[in-house]
């Protein structure tokens, strides 16, 4: 398929995504703001200054509830059914040991947090009642969301690497041929023209993992229910270290030499430029976890922010230029996830086309 197609294809599915997923996004967020206020009515025995100020919508709560790593999976609500996935909690305390039970446990039948077999979940984080050190190794949402991914990964892409196994020269069809132009892109864009000619081929794989790794999580971070993976620093910070790890394991003499005694620079100015350089090996890596997680967690607050207009200032008719510009944002974000797995696939490409690149005379 013609690059220019696949693109025009993309563009339009983007639009129709876009349209799906804000309309989606706002009867999830009004079914939860209908909840809030069902859940309120149920407690009419509590004073009346106590009742409207828990009445009152709190749009800073609700952003952090879906930004948040939780012990269970939220997908939506109606009216009082809550479709919800309940994970595995696995905590381990120094008297009990492992201990292993569902999250559906800390929720009881009017969907409240309620302590079970001695633990309590207060803000997302399992505690004894005790006041015993708890060490949680828990599937949490984002957790789930990682294996959900990584699934999806090995099944396209093992797929997709039959079919070249088998006929190599069979013009690309289906899936293969939506994903081949985008590997052809990475190869020639981003690998061969930041690492060069000879050494891109043995990091191929490590680039094209990172980059439809973050891809694919923010496009299901996008979808109504779906994790905030890419925006939790915890995994941004782990493809910052491995990242680091690639490019100073695979540095080569002139690279370190760059570093600690620049060619044609004064000695004296080596005890200036050196620590310099030094910082600069793990600021490179600390700016890629930075800039993920900002720009990921930004765009869902926003999208939320705006839909939450509408409940703050308690007036349907503001939807009607709410939504407009969620759909707009929706698709903008659709075209971010893109952008921000070519950044930073782009810059770890860079950096270790900085470590190999050899001597010239």
């Amino acid at each position: 398929m013609p690059i220019k197609t696949f693109l025009k294809k993309m563009y339009f599915s983007n639009i129709i995504l876009g349209l799906l997923f804000s309309f989606s996004s706002f009867s999830l967020l009004a079914n939860e703001e209908a909840v809030a206020h069902d859940s309120t009515q149920a407690h009419a025995a509590t004073p009346a200054a106590h009742e409207a100020e828990s009445t009152k919508f709190d749009p800073g709560k609700l952003i952090l509830h879906h930004i948040a790593d939780e012990h269970d999976w939220h997908f939506f609500t109606v009216g009082h059914f809550h479709a919800t996935l309940p994970l595995p909690c696995i905590v381990y305390t120094a008297s009990r040991g492992v201990v292993v039970f569902s999250s559906a446990n800390f929720k009881n039948e009017h969907h409240e947090e309620i302590p079970y077999n001695g633990f309590l979940l207060e803000h997302g984080k399992i505690h004894a009642e005790n006041g015993e050190k708890v060490y949680d190794f828990s599937i949490t949402k984002n957790v789930a969301s990682l294996m959900l991914s990584a699934v999806l990964l090995l099944t396209i892409f093992i797929g997709i690497g039959k079919r070249y196994k088998e006929n190599p020269h069979r013009a690309p069809k289906g899936i293969q041929s939506m994903f081949e132009p985008i590997i052809i892109f990475v190869r020639d864009e981003i690998a061969k023209n930041n690492i060069g000619e000879k050494h891109y081929r043995r990091f191929m794989p490590y680039l094209l993992t990172v980059f439809f790794f973050i891809w694919f999580n923010n496009m299901l971070g996008l979808v109504p229910g779906g994790a905030n993976l890419t925006g939790n620093i915890a995994v941004t910070l782990v493809l910052a270290i491995i990242a680091f790890f690639v490019t100073n394991f695979n540095g080569r003499s002139t690279y370190w030499t760059h570093i600690f005694a620049m060619p044609g620079v004064p000695k004296w100015m080596l005890v200036i430029l050196t620590p310099v350089e030094i910082v600069g090996i793990f600021m490179k890596p600390f700016s890629l976890m930075v800039r993920l997680f900002a720009n990921i967690t930004a765009g869902h607050i926003i999208l939320l922010s705006l839909v939450s207009l509408i409940f703050i200032f308690e007036n349907a008719a503001l939807g009607l230029a709410v939504v407009p510009f969620s759909l707009f944002m929706n698709v903008i974000e659709l075209i971010v996830a893109f952008i921000q797995a070519f950044i930073f696939t782009m810059l770890v490409s860079t950096y270790i086309g900085a470590a190999v690149e050899e001597h010239h005379h």
